[in-house]
Parts: C-alpha cells; sequence; structure tokens
C-alpha cells in the first residue's frame, strides 16, 4: 500500500534515516516507519551530533529525522548538518523547545518541518507524508514559475465603513468570476463577519493557528481553512471577547507565506488596529485598498493611514475606495475630500441599502447577492484593477505626495451656511 509514495524517491540512497536521543521517541517513531515498509533499523539512537558523524562517511537517505534536544546551539549543528547531507535530502527535526523564533530560523535554514516533543503517532506519520509530498509533487515548469501571487489587503479607515463587504466580495469575484484560487484572511478575531457573510461557520481554524504557529504548514491550512466555493477558501474566527490575543502576529506572518505557496490570490480583511499593532504584516502585501465614507472623520483618518503606510510599507500600492456614498447628503463633498487627502479617490461604490438587506437575508455575498446592483459594478472594476498589478510593475506606478495633517483644516471642509440662512436664524 506504500508503493506510490516510495516511487516518487530516488532510488539512488537509502529512502530513510533517524537519529534520535530517546526511547520514548523512538517508540512512537518505529511502528509508522514500519507502516510506510522502511527498516526499523534505520531509527538510529543519538541527537543530531551523531548525525553529523555518521553521514560524514555515508550517502545521505532521502529523508532525515534529526533530534536537537541534546543540541546546546541547534542552528549552528544544523549547518554543520547541511555540510554533510547530499543535495535534496529532506531534512526533518524535533526537540523539546517551543519558540517561535527557533522554528522561523530552523525553516531558514533549510529544514523541512520542526516536531514538538513528546511525538504522537499522528504528527510523525502527517510529517513524513509531506516530505514524502516533495518528492512525488510534479515540479513547476517554466509557466507556473512566471506566476505572480497578489496579496490584497483590505483596510476601513473607520469602523462601519464596509471593509468587510469589500473584502469578501473580492475574494468571491477572484475565485468565482476569474477562477482564480483565493484565500480569504480575516484579522478580526473576535468579531469577524466574513464568514457569517458567506454563511460558513468559522471553525477553530485561526485561533489555533495563534495559540501554536510551529503547526502551520500546507497540510494545516488545508485543514483550517473552510471552503466557500471551488476556489475560494477562508480562515477567519470568533474567539471568545474574554480571552485577548495574545501574540506577536507570528503566526500571522506564517499564514501569508502558506497562502503564497497554496493560493494565486490572497484578500485580507485588515482592522485598521491590526495594521498598527503588527506591521510585519504589510510585507509582503502588494495592494492595500483604504476604505473610507465622505466625512470628516474618515478624511481625517485616510490621511494619517496613507502617511503610515508611506513610511512603513512603501512598496505596498494604496488605493483609495469611497464606498457607500450617496450624492448630495455626504458630509463633505468628493472634491474637497480629494483636497484634502491629496490625491483622487481611485473608485466610488454607491450606497445600496436594500442590496446589503438582501444579502444578508439570502446569506450570500453583496457581489453574488445583487448582480446587477450599480454598487456592485463598481466592485468588479475594483477586482478588475487589482487582477492587474498582476501585469504590471507596481513599482512603477507614480507615489502620491505625501499627506500631512497639520496642512489641513478639517473643520473647514464642512459646508457653510450662506450669509441669509445666517440672518434668519437670527
Amino acid at each position: 500500500m506504500n508503493a506510490p509514495w516510495k516511487s516518487g524517491l530516488p532510488g539512488n540512497r537509502d529512502p530513510f534515516a533517524a537519529f534520535i536521543c530517546d526511547d520514548a521517541a523512538l517508540d512512537v517513531l518505529r511502528p509508522v516507519v514500519i507502516e510506510l515498509g522502511w527498516q526499523p533499523e534505520k531509527c538510529n539512537r543519538g541527537g543530531l551530533r551523531n548525525a553529523v558523524q555518521s553521514l560524514s562517511v555515508s550517502a545521505s537517505p532521502a529523508i532525515l529525522i534529526v533530534d536537537l534536544s541534546e543540541s546546546g546551539d541547534p542552528l549552528n549543528d544544523i549547518n554543520a548538518l547541511a555540510e554533510v547531507c547530499e543535495p535534496g535530502t529532506v531534512v526533518i527535526a524535533m526537540g523539546q523547545v517551543n519558540d517561535v523564533r527557533l522554528y522561523r530560523d530552523l525553516l531558514a535554514s533549510g529544514i523541512h518541518d520542526y516536531l514538538l516533543k513528546p511525538l504522537s503517532a499522528q504528527q510523525v506519520h502527517d510529517a513524513i507524508n509531506q516530505a514524502l509530498a516533495v518528492f512525488t509533487t510534479p515540479k513547476m515548469g517554466d509557466g507556473d514559475a512566471s506566476k505572480r501571487h497578489i496579496s490584497t489587503a483590505v483596510v476601513g479607515t473607520r469602523g462601519g465603513v464596509g471593509a468587510s463587504t469589500l473584502a469578501t466580495s473580492l475574494g468571491w469575484l477572484f475565485s468565482d468570476t476569474h477562477k482564480l484560487s483565493t484565500a480569504l484572511l480575516d484579522l478580526d478575531v473576535h468579531f469577524g463577519t466574513d464568514a457569517l457573510a458567506l454563511d460558513l461557520e468559522p471553525g477553530r481554524g485561526l485561533t489555533d493557528a495563534i495559540e501554536n504557529p510551529s503547526r502551520i504548514d500546507g497540510l494545516f491550512i488545508e485543514r483550517a481553512m473552510v471552503r466557500a466555493n471551488d476556489n475560494l477558501s477562508i480562515l477567519s474566527a470568533e474567539a471568545p471577547i474574554h480571552h485577548p490575543l495574545m501574540t506577536d502576529g507570528s503566526a500571522f506572518v506564517q499564514l501569508e507565506d502558506e497562502f503564497r505557496q497554496a493560493f494565486e490570490m490572497t484578500v485580507i480583511d485588515m482592522p485598521r488596529n491590526m495594521l498598527i499593532n503588527f506591521p510585519q504584516l504589510m510585507g509582503d502585501v502588494n495592494l492595500v485598498l483604504l476604505v473610507c465614507e465622505m466625512t470628516l472623520a474618515s478624511a481625517r483618518d485616510t490621511i494619517r493611514l496613507l502617511s503610515w503606510l508611506k513610511s512603513n510599507a512603501s512598496h505596498a500600492h494604496p488605493m483609495i475606495v469611497a464606498n457607500k456614498v450617496q450624492p448630495g447628503i455626504s458630509e463633505i463633498s468628493r472634491g474637497d475630500f480629494e483636497s484634502s487627502i491629496e490625491r483622487k479617490i481611485d473608485f466610488v461604490v454607491p450606497y445600496d441599502y436594500k442590496a446589503a438587506c438582501n444579502a444578508a437575508k439570502l446569506g450570500q455575498v453583496f457581489v453574488d447577492a445583487n448582480r446587477s446592483s450599480k454598487a456592485t459594478a463598481a466592485i468588479r472594476q475594483i477586482a478588475e484593477r487589482v487582477m492587474g498589478a498582476s501585469e504590471e510593475d507596481p513599482g512603477a506606478i507614480p507615489e502620491e505626495k505625501k499627506s500631512l495633517l497639520g496642512n489641513f483644516d478639517l473643520k473647514a471642509l464642512l459646508p457653510k451656511k450662506n450669509k441669509s440662512e445666517t440672518e434668519t436664524a437670527a
């Protein structure tokens, strides 16, 4: 039953070897190795340094498991292992240190995975299966390598401006209309509505990722994400409101890394507080949609966020989307708004209360429930513009002038009463 797995392994060397420090881990590993049809004698006693000594005088296996428990300097010892390992060896490390930085450093050094002790049979089995997939998965051709992954962050300048509506709609359009594999990440861990808009249960995937970032890999993504359609998967949460968010943000960065490998498009519904608290989230974001409304407060915060992006994420191209616009009754005019932020509004989405209610009643995203709405037409234009980013160099887009909040008297943007109205009121 293991023939399909063996067929992808190199035929000129042993398929497997392990160097383990303790009997408890060996007792877990050996039955899994036997199940896969390999020799249990390849599970050797001794940790990483023993592996280095052994492999310095013998050929490397296709898959190597090494124990870091007795290593005083794991990263340095891993570098020593790399010097004796043949190219193409897939290395799985294990140890007792539960540290996100160590995990990321090990991955950066070339380790395929890191398992935390005490081991479980399922944990080991999953890790080996993922290592086997390296040999059995077809290599991407040149055509596939040229594809770009587009990551779009949707940030509301104020609460209630409709950023989540826009994020879910874009995710749906990328996946349903453009047939692109799309990940939707809702970073409002306690009060996110993206799953609700798709009529889905959010599951525990996002909270599990936050609690244990070391588990995040391709298999975790596949199991944790909830599928909305054939091409759209969502990762969100409804964490208990009495549990504060305890994370350094590394889980979110790791999720973004995995999304780049597994999907063609990523849409991040990013609350503005997450943007400020975890600026590292913007490291690989291509586009930032700043969703605003035609109010003084939104103009002020649009200026501040544009300035923040200029200083902290200059590589990400910002686009201004005015949502829920009602001509003639806005707090400030479009011209005054654009003057205050020193740039043009890229897209205007008209306010359509009935369409929003219809989407909520049907349990569908806005653009799916209201295909003929003028608001849907505007959102489709936004999706087309984001798609166009895959065909151009975002760095070639001219940068806007940096806005400084102190240059503007926002109160002066309010419509003035004329003299006759003032005299009448008196």
